[in-house]
Formats: C-alpha cells, sequence, structure tokens
C-alpha cells in the first residue's frame, strides 16, 4: 500500500520520525529508549512507514563546507506545452542534477545543480538550455546556506 492518503501517522509515528531526521543512524534501542516504547514497537512502526511509503529511505546529508571545490546553483526552468515529459526524462540522466522540483508561479520546474566549477556549470546550462522543449532559464548560483534544517 503506497497510498499515503489511506495512511495516518501517529503521535509515536511523528516522534518516531522526527528523532531520525536529527539521526537516521540511531540505533532502534536508542529510538526505543527516547520514545518510551519497546523496540520490537520501533522496529515494527519503521517497518510500516517504510512499506507505506512514507519513510522512502535513508541518506547522507552532506555540509556545504564538504562540496568545497564545487559549485551549487538552482535553476528555475520554464518548458514549452507538452514538453514536460521529456525534459524530465532527459534531467533526471545528468548527474549534477541533485535535486529537481515541479513549482508553480514563473518556473515549471526548480532544479538544484552541483558542478566541480564554474565552467562546468556553464556548459550544464548551455545543456539544459539546449533541450528540445526548454524555453527559458534563470541561474542563482548559491553563495552561502544561512539555514539548514537539512532532509532524511
Amino acid at each position: 500500500m503506497n497510498d499515503q492518503s489511506a495512511f495516518s501517522l501517529d503521535g509515536v509515528d511523528r516522534q518516531l520520525i522526527a528523532a531520525l531526521q536529527v539521526n537516521a543512524r540511531e540505533s532502534v534501542a536508542t529510538l526505543a529508549r527516547k520514545l518510551g516504547i519497546a523496540r520490537t514497537t520501533v522496529t515494527s512502526r519503521l517497518a510500516r512507514l517504510e512499506r507505506n511509503g512514507v519513510i522512502v529511505g535513508y541518506g547522507v546529508r552532506l555540509a556545504q563546507r564538504a562540496l568545497t571545490g564545487g559549485l551549487q546553483a538552482y535553476v528555475g526552468i520554464t518548458v514549452q506545452p507538452k514538453a514536460g515529459r521529456e525534459v524530465l526524462k532527459r534531467l533526471g540522466t545528468m548527474a549534477q542534477v541533485q535535486q529537481l522540483c515541479a513549482v508553480s508561479g514563473e518556473f515549471d520546474y526548480v532544479a538544484w545543480l552541483h558542478t566541480d566549477s564554474p565552467e562546468a556549470l556553464d556548459e550544464l546550462l548551455d545543456e539544459i538550455g539546449a533541450l528540445e522543449g526548454v524555453d527559458k532559464t534563470t541561474t542563482s548560483i548559491i553563495l552561502s546556506t544561512k539555514v539548514d534544517r537539512g532532509r532524511s
């Protein structure tokens, strides 16, 4: 069952998710102790949250300083009507595209890019701009991160 609309979270689920967002590597025993529940309860709830598509994965968050030598940017992308599917497919093959979101407003999509240099960013932007169906791109280079609540 991956239909999240038919699945509701209770307070314990929310506390468990919040604890994992702070440290996704926390042991089941530590989570159980923090939440005041049995380890088997933590294990079964984690399995249920994963099975129902609430938790879709665990990952590593890198500090901005870990990405030194590189360049990060956001690019707003406007596409021609009916070209979105093909543009998404092509963007999905580009390793430098870290995240791609459909958005409302001026752009159809916003992509978070990470490249090794300004020259590499320039080449990537040229490649994105040349994709069939892309009408316009607008780029903002990330200078520094002021607030980062992170993602797990």
